[in-house]
């Protein structure tokens, strides 16, 4: 396994196209934006290799018989399956951020299904093709950023209807060794941060759009990829040379828009190619898998909790009542989450290609109350914090040699705390619910691994209404 040392010289070695704030970079690895998110995949290494970590952050390969990092594991029992729930939350705690992770995990794991399923029906070679890959990945230790979401256009149109054809990932020729492909993937997490980028089908594709019924995995710097690094909220504080005002002063996530500009895939990276029919499946199994990866919102919530705490003992209000009332609301949701995301993983089931898979069910209702609830969790850490949080002065007024005494003397809170520690509390609630920190905990818990009302129709596919209706009927004397 890499050390967290040889990843981040491993992105040295990478030659990427990138773009942030409308101009070309050459090294993302130091660009004071794009570090700290590198510092939070870099933990994921980190962690992986501390004592105490190996039952939770790593596991033995099924291809190999070595051990590996989890995040290249193909789950092989429903204590897999709980240990990247359990692994999910941990990181959270240690990051307060988005890892940046997991998708690549959700992708390998969904392709060891569905490659398989493909094969069964075409006698193709897509699994086999698959190991190869699968054993190259877990070997090198690699992050592979899972790429489904295409720009859509006109969201009331099919792929092949679409005005620009390019609104969805397409194959645009077939060449001796392989195809060419154009389009995008958007809101991709980690992107320039990964070394290889694995696509997907982003909907169920009718015979008509096989054309974008594709599945490939190519290396992050292939030429005529293009990686648009995504704006976010106070993003440029990270720049500012402040440490303060960053909230969260070692991690970060990222997103970013892909373009692909003609790129060419070679057949061998290749794992699904207008087999439409499997693509709904495809999405499904995929989103079930990332639906669960959001137990890493009950680690943040943890932070965010802590940091209330700490806010509220700062500011002398700790044992009023109604803010021990708040505090234990707070937990209540998160655990909430926490349980649900380990439900889904402990009532798993075993695919045809021997890799267990959640319970779709309940995957779909951890993720509708990832919707909801860190939402409230902050609502609650904003009223429990106080106006502060977003009328505090900077840190260089706070360091200013005139103005600087002010600022402490009228941001102190209980004796014995100093004005620093409550600024740098407020600031990583602020962080957490209103910066770039709410990126990963807020906006991407609505519309990450699909918005609530794809949570809801899966919810109402996978229920069993008629076991309930039937259930009614016969305590209450109804002939079914």
């Amino acid at each position: 396994m890499k050390t967290k040392e040889e990843y981040i010289a491993s992105l040295r070695k990478l030659n990427l196209e990138v773009y942030i704030l409308g101009e070309k970079i050459g090294n993302v690895v130091d660009h004071p934006i794009i570090k700290p998110s590198v510092e939070c995949i870099a933990a994921t290494y980190e962690l992986a290799e501390k004592k105490g970590n190996s039952e939770i952050m790593t596991a033995i390969s099924h291809l190999t018989g070595k051990r590996i990092n989890r995040f290249c594991h193909i789950h092989r029992n429903t204590h897999d399956l709980v240990s990247k729930s359990k692994m999910g939350r941990g990181l959270g705690v240690y990051t307060g951020s988005c890892f940046q992770r997991c998708v690549g995990m959700d992708a390998l794991n969904t392709l060891s299904i569905i490659t398989y399923n493909i094969d069964q029906k075409h006698q193709t070679e897509y699994y086999k093709r698959f190991l190869k890959y699968l054993q190259y990945i877990q070997d090198e230790d690699l992050v592979c950023c899972g790429a489904m979401t295409d720009a859509k256009g006109d969201r009331s149109l099919h792929p092949a209807e679409q005005t620009d054809p390019d609104q969805y990932l397409h194959v645009v020729k077939e060449r001796k060794g392989g195809i060419i492909v154009r389009g995008n993937k958007l809101h991709q997490t980690g992107a320039t941060n990964s070394h290889e980028i694995i696509c997907m089908p982003t909907r169920a594709m009718r015979e008509e759009d096989k054309d974008y019924a594709i599945s490939f995995a190519l290396p992050s710097d292939t030429k005529g990829i293009i990686y648009i690094y995504g704006r976010q909220s106070c993003d440029t504080r990270k720049a500012e040379g402040d440490e303060i005002d960053t909230g969260n002063i070692l991690y970060s996530g990222q997103e970013c828009m892909v373009v692909f500009n003609d790129v060419f895939v070679p057949w061998e990276r290749v794992f699904m190619y207008k087999e439409y029919e499997f693509t709904a499946d495809f999405v499904e199994k995929f989103a079930a898998y990332h639906r669960q990866s959001y137990s890493c919102k009950s680690g943040i919530g943890d932070v965010l909790i802590g940091a209330s705490q700490l806010i509220a003992e700062y500011q002398g209000i700790a044992k009023a009542s109604h803010i021990r009332d708040r505090i234990t609301e707070m937990i209540h949701l998160n655990e909430t989450m926490m349980c649900c995301s380990l439900a889904c993983a402990h009532e798993g089931h075993q695919e045809p290609s021997g890799t267990f898979f959640v319970n779709t069910l309940w995957a779909n209702v951890s993720k509708l109350n990832v919707t909801r609830f860190p939402y409230e969790i902050s609502r609650l850490a904003q009223e429990i914090a106080g106006g502060s949080l977003v009328t505090m002065p900077s840190e260089k007024d706070f360091k200013n040699p005139k103005i600087g005494k002010f600022v402490e003397k009228y941001l102190k809170g209980v004796e014995g705390v100093k004005s620093e520690d409550r600024m740098r509390t407020l600031r990583l609630i602020e962080n957490i619910t209103l910066g770039t920190g709410a990126v990963c905990y807020l906006t991407e818990s609505m519309h990450g691994a699909g918005s609530p009302q794809a949570q809801k129709i899966m919810i109402t596919r996978e229920s069993n209404l008629e076991r309930m209706k039937t259930a009614a009927k016969r305590l209450c004397g109804i002939e079914s």
